[in-house]
């Protein structure tokens, strides 16, 4: 395909019409995996915007042209590859910053840009947030306490952040989840659940209902069972701590 993109073809938006006509008779008898493929053999996935007049190489013009051509599956798949992108990219930008401990209102600020920019839904930057902090994390391969320690300290070192986005009952729910999968998914954490879950109550990163309704009704079944009982007791003293007030 690369011989087509002469600059004044593409220029006349020719390239862009010829490439259209031959994707809508590509996908009358293949699906759009094998058009994927084709273009990957290609080398040319990446880069489909080349095929487009410079003025209007954007993900906006990208989109209403393979919409208006009745190619809604190819804009669709683009955009989903552009979100990977740019989750790749925030995710990126993130471990930097903690890996250099900035300043936790800077690392805010970028989160939220980046957010914006890429209209990332709240839940999958809470997920993005705690996979970053744990991926930081200095893990020792049989130390267990000191694995807790690390994993206590990492919480209480970047609560604010968490605190940042963590402003509903919905995404505390979420950051509980999160932590029970990666406590059940990673041997190491297994044991570490409750204490995880009393640190970011004591740091007002989750509050109380939340907990509560995570060990009342919670819906993700990994570990579940074993979590439950672990963080029983100090359900407990939440529980006690109400009643006495």
């Amino acid at each position: 395909m690369h011989p087509l993109l002469k600059d004044n073809l593409v220029a006349k938006g020719l390239v862009l019409s010829f490439i259209t006509d031959f994707f809508r008779a590509y996908l009358i008898d293949n699906s759009l995996d094998d058009l994927i493929s084709l273009l990957k053999r290609g080398k040319m996935e990446d880069n489909l915007l080349d095929f487009f007049p410079t003025a209007k190489r954007s993900a906006e013009a990208f989109s209403e042209h393979f919409t208006k051509e009745g190619l809604v599956a190819l804009v669709e798949y683009n955009e989903k590859k552009m979100f990977e992108v740019k989750l790749k990219e925030m995710k990126s930008a993130l471990t930097t910053q903690i890996a250099e401990e900035t300043d936790i209102s800077e690392v805010i600020e970028t989160v939220k840009q980046r957010v914006k920019d890429a209209k990332i839904p709240d839940v999958e930057v809470v997920r993005i947030l705690w996979d970053v902090l744990m991926d930081a994390v200095q893990w020792s391969g049989k130390n267990q306490q000191q694995n807790a320690n690390s994993a206590l300290r990492q919480v209480k070192a970047w609560a604010k952040l968490l605190n940042a986005f963590c402003t509903s009952g919905r995404l505390e729910l979420e950051l509980m989840y999160k932590v029970q999968i990666q406590c059940y998914e990673d041997a190491k954490l297994m044991k570490l659940f409750p204490e995880i879950v009393r640190s970011l109550y004591d740091q007002d990163v989750l509050a109380e209902d939340t907990i509560l309704l995570w060990f009342r009704k919670g819906t993700n079944p990994k570990g579940r069972q074993t979590f439950v009982k672990a963080l029983e007791p100090f359900v407990n003293w939440l529980e006690e701590a109400e009643e006495e007030e």
